[in-house]
């Protein structure tokens, strides 16, 4: 039973409502915490990173010609990014029209189609009573308008219904499609916004390749009715819409005219100013070649396309589209079609106002009918969800709700090769893959580490010493080196890729040797006071590196310890989300961070030579090993309880369409020697296979199961 008594924290934001009218609370409530070292560095960091995919996005095009021979790749690249290379069969659509209803004007009709098989995509089909001849036709997407009543979705289509039966009345037919989350059979669009389902990361998988897709396949149904001129297609919709608006316009060139409305706007108002926090997935692709979005919108080029924008719209912001718009002018104009390109600003919020659907049909009259009009008529709804409601029950075989497993498809499990011949060349392949679709966000020159030593201290007959290092611009972190005393130069070197947690515990060892120096480095006071003194802790690392054979160092990669940022677990999604916007992974550059940091350690005098194993537990672990894929001459892996899957982590931009742990773990065991401690030994039989057929010793690769 839930407790009648408030709570504390209940009672505090009473009572904070009740003084917000002097305004002293609430003036103190909007003042943000200050910004901690590493909130300041990931701002450096996302500014440096979006400068450079803004400055190189479309350089390369300077004239037509560079453009016609660019843009089949240009397009090519957008269908991977996604998921849709190559692109799926079209299969039989399957059209049902489950009943009408009926206008002085038009009819609709209520339509379902499977764009896949089980992939039911439900809409509303509207068509002109009076027409002579075959008319022009809109495929009008649908954005976030949700229509619910008592647990019953009726679709996105009956919130955007006004658009149909305008478009209607305006001599065209106009078929509106749910989207995939708020369509009568509701799936998923947050999957990293709000599940935590970061492996749709590495499947490659985003619901704006859904989207684009369902777009496509209602394409091919307007074709097919016998009212469309199929010469005669236009694509439109806000906000979400507006983004599948570009999606579909960009990949079907039989899209002949173009209004996103609301719908995009440049990396620099996702990233460093954030709007990506208001923004879910299905907004985005999987930016594996890197693109600004100035590139998305310049796919539609030469075709009819009007950018169509408020001037106050918080997720879509103005100086964004501008900058678009400037990019795509520029290539128009080389492309001999600057009459082709419009640019709508009008007044007001994110808002479906009159000001930007009056401009959107004159857009269409002019370019898929050639006449210009007067506008009499205005957007109005007619209908109750009800009458346009296409589904009486759902489906039993609808995929809809669990598209994103198998969306995309995965690598699957790999046959064992029969020849070392035929190992080597899958292998190649594996890397050359892995380096171009999961790490191409990693810097192209790496440029020198620029160690430097802050500072050395001897204690107990230990060693600590502190390497600091640049593992790229706006990314300065450090390596602790602990090692006995009284050895001058050490042969081995282990290095620990720590987590937060295992950074904690080691702060709290290391606390009463490094006071000082941790109090000066920016690590917060509420960190620094809540560890406990541990003279058993700092007892117990001290009789660990006496015994160990060589020096131990710990690495807490960005984002972690010395660099760690503030908010809260929501904050850190979009964190998370902004590195995934720039091509690259938190994880991909945790994975660069540990290759900079082995570097490091050769270029260190008492370290060079030195046999260096490197250790990771978990997520770490993964890490660990996929920076062996491409570091040389590791002397060891320690892999404690590394995730059987990429499923689990650690996340890579479209790995698994690649490999997935077990190869990964065959590759590194090739070269290097690897302990595995894991919960389920049976799962990496593959990797014991390859490395049996490659390796003549025991315990090459030595494969523990984990006892907690």
């Amino acid at each position: 039973m839930r407790s009648l008594v408030p709570s504390l924290a209940q009672a505090a934001l009473v009572l904070a409502v009740l003084l917000t009218g002097s305004g002293v609370l609430a003036q103190q409530a909007k003042v943000p915490p200050a910004p901690t070292r590493g909130d300041r560095l990931l701002a450096d960091y996302f500014k440096t990173e979006t400068a450079r995919l803004e400055k190189r996005s479309l350089a390369e095009i300077n004239s037509a010609d560079d453009w016609n021979s660019r843009k089949d790749e240009y397009r090519r690249q957008l269908r991977e990014m996604l998921g849709l290379e190559p692109l799926p069969p079209r299969t039989d659509l399957k059209p049902e029209i489950t009943g009408r209803v009926d206008h002085p004007d038009f009819v609709v009709e209520k339509l379902v189609f499977q764009s896949r098989p089980g992939l039911y995509v439900t809409g509303n089909l509207y068509v002109p009573k009076q027409r002579q001849g075959k008319l022009p036709a809109i495929l009008y997407v649908c954005g976030h308008g949700n229509n619910k009543k008592d647990s019953v979705s009726y679709g996105s289509k009956s919130f955007y219904q006004h658009h149909g039966g305008w478009l209607a009345r305006n001599g065209y037919v106009c078929l509106i499609l749910d989207t995939l989350q708020l369509g009568e059979i509701e799936g998923l669009h947050h999957g990293t916004y709000r599940e935590g389902m970061w492996w749709w990361l590495a499947r490659g998988y985003t619901p704006g390749g859904v989207e684009a897709w369902n777009g496509m396949r209602a394409i091919d149904y307007l074709q097919s009715r016998p009212e469309v001129n199929g010469e005669k297609i236009g694509v439109t919709g806000r906000s979400g819409g507006g983004a599948y608006s570009w999606f579909v316009a960009a990949l079907d060139e039989r899209v002949k005219a173009a209004v996103p409305v609301a719908g995009i706007t440049d990396l620099q108002n996702h990233v460093v100013d954030g709007v990506v926090e208001g923004h879910c997935d299905c907004m985005f692709f999987v930016n594996s070649y890197r693109w600004d979005y100035p590139q998305l919108a310049a796919m539609v080029a030469p075709r009819p396309l009007l950018l169509s924008n408020t001037d106050q719209d918080p997720i879509f912001p103005l100086s964004g589209v501008i900058r678009t718009h400037e990019k795509v002018r520029r290539l128009y104009n080389q492309l001999g079609a600057k009459d082709r390109l419009g640019l709508l600003i009008t007044e007001g919020p994110h808002k479906d106002t009159q000001d930007l659907q009056v401009p959107a049909l004159r857009w269409f009259n002019r370019w898929l009918k050639g006449e210009d009009p007067l506008v009499t008529t205005a957007a109005e709804k007619f209908f109750q969800s009800e009458q346009l409601k296409v589904l009486g029950k759902l489906p039993e075989d609808q995929r809809n709700t669990q598209i994103h497993a198998s969306f995309v498809p995965a690598a699957g499990e790999p046959a064992v090769p029969t020849s070392k011949d035929e190992w080597a060349r899958t292998r190649d392949g594996w890397l050359a893959r892995l380096r171009q679709e999961s790490f191409a966000g990693w810097p192209t020159d790496e440029g020198p580490v620029e160690a430097k030593r802050p500072f050395t201290i001897q204690k107990d007959g230990v060693r600590l010493t502190a390497v600091d290092f640049r593992s790229q611009e706006n990314v300065p972190l450090r390596i602790y080196i602990a090692s006995r005393a009284v050895v001058a130069k050490q042969e081995e070197i282990q290095i620990n890729v720590q987590d937060e947690a295992h950074w904690l515990r080691w702060l709290a060892q290391v606390h009463p040797a490094l006071e000082s120096q941790l109090a000066s480095e920016e690590i917060p006071s509420a960190v620094l006071s809540s560890l406990p003194p541990s003279k058993a802790g700092w007892e117990a690392l001290r009789q660990q590196v006496r015994s160990a054979r060589g020096a131990t160092a710990w690495l807490a990669p960005r984002g972690i310890g010395p660099t760690a940022w503030s908010g809260d677990p929501q904050k850190k999604v979009h964190v998370e989300r902004r590195f995934y916007l720039l091509g690259q992974s938190l994880d991909t550059m945790r994975v660069w961070d540990l290759r900079r940091a082995i570097q490091t350690l050769r270029s260190e005098p008492s370290l060079g030579g030195s046999r260096i194993t490197v250790r990771g537990e978990g997520r770490m672990a993964g890490i660990a090993l996929y920076a062996s894929l491409f570091e040389q001459d590791l002397s060891g892996l320690v892999l404690d309880g590394l995730p059987t899957s990429a499923m689990q982590g650690p996340y890579f931009l479209n790995s698994l369409k690649v490999l997935d742990h077990p190869a990964a773990l065959a590759m590194a065991a090739e070269r290097t020697r690897v302990v595995l401690t894991t919960a389920e030994p049976e799962r990496w039989t593959f990797a014991e296979t390859v490395v049996r057929m490659l390796r003549n010793e025991p315990n090459w690769l030595r494969i523990e199961r984990q006892t907690r």
